[in-house]
């Protein structure tokens, strides 16, 4: 593909052409990279992962849940205790040799 001339305008907007636009997979709402080169600026794709915020309750779940043994189940339901929750209002399922 040969270069475009593109214009800079109001508030720094440009347009990516059409061409480009297909042949690097770029929609509406993808996320670039503007990175600073000698030469001029490249612009990258970003990649952007969600994140989850977990909540006690959550985490209580995760401690609950993942306890093997009767040791585990019972350090679980301290912690779960020092989040200032109740275990037996967390949704979990106690480990078989409980």
């Amino acid at each position: 593909m040969n270069a475009e001339t593109i214009k800079v305008r109001k508030r720094g907007a440009v347009v990516i052409p059409a061409g480009l636009r297909k042949e690097y997979s770029l929609e509406e709402g993808t996320l670039l990279i503007a990175e600073p080169r000698p030469e001029g600026i490249l612009l990258r794709p970003a990649v952007a992962l969600s994140v989850e915020i977990y909540t006690p309750e959550r985490k209580a779940q995760f401690l609950l849940n993942n306890a093997l043994t009767a040791e585990d189940y019972a350090w679980a339901l301290s912690e779960v205790k020092k989040l200032g929750l109740d275990p037996e209002n967390i949704p979990h399922e106690r480990p078989g040799n409980i």
